[in-house]
């Protein structure tokens, strides 16, 4: 007994197969076994020979005899009758099984059954008439005998599962068996001319489709003909159509913009919705939509760029160059967001212009100072009547460049109102994936390439959210040496180009350059600086155009004729006396001096604080008098007896902050001892109820003050003495600067005896 298992062929009884010799065990299948039963086991899914058992292959099976074997290797096999497969087993390198005959029930007669076969043959004939490969089928259906054997024939291209396959073999009944396969014939044939009338339909769509296109196809070369003929004449639809295909827009945006143009030629010029399709139109066409290949980006050209741009800022550049580093090595826009902090006219914007120049890229800004809508940074819907895009979507479109160098302009002055809140509007632009979906455009833009750089003169009202999202780089103010090399190269060339100046006739000493400097500026940044370098430029002018002077050279005595008065500059007092003492503070423009005034007056321990100062420095104040009081619990008294005034002079300027503490304490400490600390000591510092010092903000902008000022010993807190690394050099040679934990340290040095 020979056992094989078959997958493909619905193996129904007195039908005769062919197979190869090949599909058998090796040299299972010889000459000598004509006339032999071979049983087909069947089974359920495939597995290796070795693993067959009764549990994977199915209970019926196909007993068929071995007809004849040609010399090509062919084995004709015809099935006899269906039988149980009682057991089954590998052994000795081939599969053994046992079975036993599963007679058919005869509920049907022959007669029948042959009427059945002629009426389904005769059907299968005519139905064959209708396709192109009837001929030669027709040829096979004549020569079926039986029901069985057309089915067997046919079973390849009938969508019958493997399970309805085996369920014609074991069901019992020859009527039933008769039904199944006339079944799946007449299936056959619907599913064969559902076929082929879909194919027809899809033969005509696609014709139409073809010929279609080969019309829009000719109508294009013809009206590109016409364009280049009369470009004048080029309709707006024909104009943004061109535009589209060649924006490079992603396929979200495409699909929009398409839909938008349908609508436009829909609705034709004279609708009142022409302008608002064309705008949108016009704008999403003019967006720079392909990603540029990055540029080589040349470190030293960078540095070379940078230094020649800008004067000073050492650590702001060598955090440009690192920035400009990391994106030279992977090869795209990457690394943080910068946010350059500092004083009015210190360069942060201008080095904007620097790195895109150095990039060699496009540049934008963008003021987002006194925003208080929501819609000036994410557009407004074009629901809206009057619709424009935001802010940065407009700077995208006047780059003209997928990857520009974007200043984004005073974050810090973003207001927030009912419009909405435009500071987390910004979240979306400045987030790392780059997405951002413009309200306008309604469809998402990467700003992956986008180079953004912001500028603030203060954190303090930036939104912690957008706070983190940047890295601060503080910009410290210029001091007299960097502002007299930024006059003489960069700000007085450029004043005397824009009035038409020659070199030849004006020069301006260095003396003079010097004096202007410390005498009509006050600031920590050169924008006062340059308007003075103007005011002197034009007072030139005008002598040149009248011809005073053919050659005029400004030196130091001659400032004033050209500039008028100078103005006041805070200095220490010439003449100290108690209660008053030196602070230092922090403002927009940079560091100042201010003086903390302090008088006893007969009263009844009145607190009198004036001045114009914030609720941070009057609580400041109030800790200075308990602190004073617990130092000095001799001179308590003093304060019950009398009202005291503490005042801060200019007081018409706010003033608000913590790091005047230590300059109360000591002007309140010198009050109630009668004695005065030096004039050429000023200080800064918050102070504890425990009589501690506290770090500050702002100390590089605080020391040059004292040093513009004639300042000579500064006192600061000890947790600050890292910062002194930002301040410069010439600032520290010329100051004494002592780091102080306590109060009292700063009280045994400032009201010791007169030494």
């Amino acid at each position: 007994m020979i056992t094989i298992p078959v997958y493909e062929l619905l193996l129904l009884p007195e039908v005769t197969f062919f197979f190869k010799k090949d599909m058998f065990p090796e040299g299972r299948i010889k000459e000598q076994n004509i006339g032999e039963e071979i049983l087909f086991v069947l089974q359920k899914k495939e597995i290796a020979p070795e693993e067959i058992s009764m549990e994977n292959i199915f209970p019926v099976g196909v007993m068929g005899i071995i007809e004849n074997i040609d010399e090509e290797g062919s084995v004709k096999i015809t099935t006899r009758k269906r039988v149980q497969v009682t057991h089954v087993e590998y052994t000795d390198g081939m599969v053994q099984a046992e079975a036993v005959d599963l007679p058919d029930i005869q509920d049907i007669s022959p007669e029948e059954e042959k009427e059945k076969f002629d009426k389904i043959k005769k059907e299968l004939m005519d139905f064959a008439k209708g396709f192109q490969w009837g001929v030669w089928v027709r040829s096979m259906i004549y020569h079926w005998k039986s029901y069985p054997e057309a089915v067997s024939a046919l079973a390849g291209y009938m969508s019958l599962s493997w399970e309805e396959k085996y369920h014609m073999i074991e069901v019992d009944s020859r009527k039933e068996r008769m039904h199944l396969m006339e079944e799946a014939v007449y299936e056959l044939m619907e599913i064969f001319r559902v076929s082929e009338e879909a194919e027809t339909a899809q033969k005509n769509s696609n014709e139409k489709v073809y010929r279609e296109s080969a019309i829009r196809k000719q109508i294009e070369f013809l009206q590109q003909q016409l364009d280049e003929m009369h470009p004048e004449n080029i309709s707006d639809v024909r104009r943004f159509q061109k535009k589209i295909q060649e924006s490079g827009m992603n396929e979200e945006a495409r699909k929009e913009a398409e839909k938008v143009l349908n609508r436009m030629k829909q609705e034709g010029k004279d609708s009142h919705e022409y302008g608002m399709l064309y705008d949108y139109l016009d704008f999403a066409t003019s967006l720079s939509w392909k990603t540029e290949e990055p540029a080589e980006i040349d470190l030293n050209e960078a540095e070379e760029i940078l230094n020649e741009d800008h004067y000073g800022l050492k650590k702001v550049k060598e955090r440009i160059i690192q920035q400009l580093a990391v994106m030279a090595l992977n090869k795209k826009q990457s690394g943080s967001i910068l946010l350059f902090v500092g004083a009015p006219g210190t360069g942060k914007t201008s080095i904007g212009q620097s790195i895109a120049r150095a990039l060699h890229r496009k540049y934008v800004r963008i003021s987002l100072g006194g925003i208080r809508d929501e819609a000036e940074i994410r557009g407004h819907r074009r629901t809206y009547i009057g619709a424009m895009p935001g802010r940065i979507m407009e700077g995208m479109k006047r780059s003209g460049a997928a990857n520009p160098v974007m200043v984004l302009d005073e974050v810090d002055k973003l207001a927030k109102d009912y419009g909405g809140d435009p500071a987390s509007a910004l979240l979306e632009v400045l987030d790392p994936d780059g997405s951002f979906t413009d309200h306008y455009m309604n469809v998402p833009y990467d700003l992956s390439n986008v180079l953004f750089v912001c500028t603030a003169n203060s954190t303090d009202t930036i939104p912690e959210p957008l706070l983190n999202r940047m890295e601060v780089i503080q910009f410290p103010g210029y001091t007299a040496v960097e502002k007299f090399q930024i006059a003489r190269r960069h700000l007085l060339p450029k004043a005397m180009k824009s009035m038409g100046i020659k070199a030849q006739n004006l020069k301006v000493t260095d003396e003079a350059i010097r004096r202007i400097i410390e005498e009509y500026t006050a600031e920590a940044g050169v924008r006062g600086l340059k308007k003075q370098m103007d005011v002197l430029c034009r007072y030139a002018a005008v002598k040149l155009v009248k011809g005073e002077q053919k050659s005029i050279t400004v030196s130091e005595k001659r400032v004033a004729e050209f500039l008028g008065h100078g103005i006041h500059h805070e200095k220490i007092l010439e003449n100290p006396v108690p209660g008053v003492v030196t602070g230092l503070a922090w403002t927009s423009a940079g560091g100042e001096i201010l003086f903390i005034e302090t008088s006893f007056t007969k009263g009844d321990g009145k607190v009198i604080i004036t001045g114009q100062l914030g609720d941070v420095m009057k609580e400041s104040a109030q800790i200075a008098i308990t602190l004073v009081k617990s130092l000095y619990p001799e001179f308590a008294d003093k304060f019950k007896e009398n009202d005291l005034h503490i005042h801060v002079p200019a007081g018409a300027v706010p003033k608000d902050g913590p790091s005047a503490g230590i300059t109360l304490v000591t002007a309140l400490s010198s009050l109630v001892t009668g004695k005065p600390a030096p004039a050429e000591i000023a200080m800064t510092g918050e102070v504890s109820l425990r009589g501690g010092v506290m770090p500050i903000g702002g100390l590089p902008e605080k020391l040059m003050a004292a040093q513009r000022a004639g300042v000579k010993h500064v006192f600061i807190p000890y947790e600050n003495m890292d910062d002194l690394d930002d301040v410069a050099d010439e600032v520290k040679e010329k100051l004494e600067i002592t780091p102080v934990k306590t109060v009292q340290e700063v009280l045994d040095y400032c009201l010791q005896p007169a030494r």
